[in-house]
């Protein structure tokens, strides 16, 4: 049984349309869609690495930006202190994240074979 075309499109352009807005919809997925993630390599060492390279990096930015500031170059202070405290809190969480694998590493070390 088919229905009386509406407003120009039949019951099968209906459809051919919505085929075509799915396709179309999956394309646009599949193109927007991320990237699989590749695996992880190095690991630990890698993100530790990392980790301590972002941190010195902060370390130099913030020493830079101070040294800018005092020679009279054009930096605002508010740019300066940004600066300071993420180096700053860059720092404390190296240090924390040492501290907890010490303290992992005593745990280990202590216990019995």
């Amino acid at each position: 049984m088919s229905l009386p075309p509406v407003g120009g499109l039949d019951t099968r352009g209906v459809l051919a349309l919505r085929s075509a807005i799915l396709e179309r919809n999956a394309a646009l997925t599949a193109k927007l869609a991320p990237p699989v993630a590749a695996p992880v390599q190095g690991g630990f060492q890698a993100a530790i690495t990392d980790a301590l390279a972002a941190a010195n990096g902060a370390q130099a930015r913030a020493g830079e930006v101070s040294t800018a500031y005092e020679r009279g170059d054009t930096v605002d202070i508010a740019a300066v202190m940004l600066a300071r405290q993420k180096a700053s809190i860059s720092f404390e969480a190296t240090l924390q994240v040492r501290n907890k694998l010490l303290s992992a590493y005593k745990d280990i070390m202590s216990m019995p074979v």
